[in-house]
């Protein structure tokens, strides 16, 4: 990707000058060269000489512009027209994938993190890994069929999955699926494509993405809960993903580990017997129950809150977020805000905000996206040539 950004020159100076430019030309607004002269700080010769370079590799495009319009300041051209020129967030696409139990969702977009097509496909929670990936490919392709796109025109691929996931993308824990633990997920995906791929969890995906757009913009500390039968989270310190040592950050779902029985099976049961089976179907039926005004399934309802208070407290207590965003299959339901609210108060030395989800289903998906337009945005602007083009993790 160096290369397409300084046009093959290795010149420190001229890849300095080219990021500086790009930089300027990142809103997407067309400008003029005396524009970017003046928001550069770099001479005129000097833009001009960036400008040509950046227009043959395709990242810049020179346009057509009315030359008796009113000018940026007031009044009207006068002597030699202007000239006018724009990113081309069309010269290269990003996807953001996400591989869930029960789907799997595309999204695709320009290099602006414009989106331009998306697909969903559902899938059996029983898929064993080959059939998962399979799938994968299948909703990537129907994708960029619909819109028009080849794949030799990607330039960055974000992933996001179930599960504890490493820096190379390795899934060392991931029980949500059949083969899942222990798969190089990374290995796997990129040789599908010729550009970076890079896997994350999917509640840190889904921290970012709300970070990015929806519920946590503009905010630096923030847990995202990713409520199911498993809760998870993502977690952003100082607007920074927070991973862990080893990817393990945010697993609030394995407390009932440390000597507690509030297993989901026993907290949703409404039999006195272990909830079985535990899919989201029977958990549905139970949540259901509880809203039509049935007595035990609400208790069952209530207990499975409470332990989510407490997974969720513990993250609280350690982090001291500014907000606690809920997602999930849980983000639903009724009523869920204020008892978190309530019960984080008590349980907690200074109690966050707490709110739902903005970007629903499309949570995961948007954060890959992030994600994979970060790593391309890293590389436009890079002073130094990148030493590896395969791609991994975003730390």
């Amino acid at each position: 990707m160096s290369d397409r950004l300084t046009g093959g020159d290795s010149s420190l100076l001229r890849r300095i000058n080219a990021a500086v430019t790009l930089r300027a030309l990142r809103s997407g607004q067309s400008v003029t060269l005396t524009q970017l002269v003046g928001d550069t700080g770099l001479s005129r010769p000097t833009v001009e000489g960036v400008i040509e370079s950046l227009v043959e590799s395709g990242l810049v495009a020179e346009v057509e512009h009315d030359a008796g319009a009113a000018q940026p300041g007031g009044g009207r051209q006068r002597g030699r027209p202007a000239r006018w020129f724009r990113f081309r967030a069309e010269a290269g696409h990003i996807l953001g994938i996400e591989i869930g139990v029960h789907d799997i969702r595309v999204i695709l977009a320009d290099l602006a993190g414009e989106v331009v097509g998306s697909h969903f496909k559902p899938v059996d929670e029983a898929l064993d890994a080959e059939e998962r990936l399979s799938a994968v490919r299948t909703t990537v392709a129907e994708v960029l069929r619909k819109a028009g796109i080849s794949r030799d025109n990607l330039w960055a691929v974000g992933v996001g999955s179930p599960g504890i996931v490493d820096r190379d993308g390795t899934v060392q824990l991931g029980t949500a699926m059949p083969g899942w633990t222990g798969l190089d997920l990374g290995g796997r995906l990129r040789r599908s494509f010729r550009c970076p791929v890079l896997i994350e969890n999917d509640a840190n995906l889904a921290a970012i993405a709300e970070h990015w757009q929806g519920s946590a913009v503009g905010m630096g500390d923030v847990v995202f809960v990713m409520a199911g039968l498993s809760p998870g989270a993502g977690s952003l310190i100082n607007g920074k993903l927070h991973r862990g040592f080893g990817g393990a950050a945010g697993e609030i779902g394995a407390l009932h580990l440390l000597g507690r029985e509030a297993t989901p099976e026993r907290l949703l049961s409404t039999s006195g017997k272990p909830l079985d089976p535990l899919d989201e179907a029977a958990v549905a039926r139970v949540l259901r129950l509880a809203r039509e005004g049935d007595e035990v399934a609400q208790v069952a309802m209530d207990r499975f809150l409470g332990r989510l208070v407490h997974d969720v407290a513990a993250l609280v207590l350690a982090i001291d977020p500014q907000l606690v965003v809920v997602g999930g299959w849980a983000a639903g339901l009724d009523g869920v805000l204020e008892p978190l609210r309530k019960q984080l108060a008590l349980y907690t030395l200074r109690a966050p905000e707490v709110a739902l989800a903005a970007l629903g289903s499309e949570v995961v998906a948007m954060g890959a996206l992030r994600v994979a337009l970060d790593h391309v945005e890293e590389q436009l602007f890079a002073v130094d040539p990148p030493t590896n083009g395969s791609g991994g993790v975003r730390a």
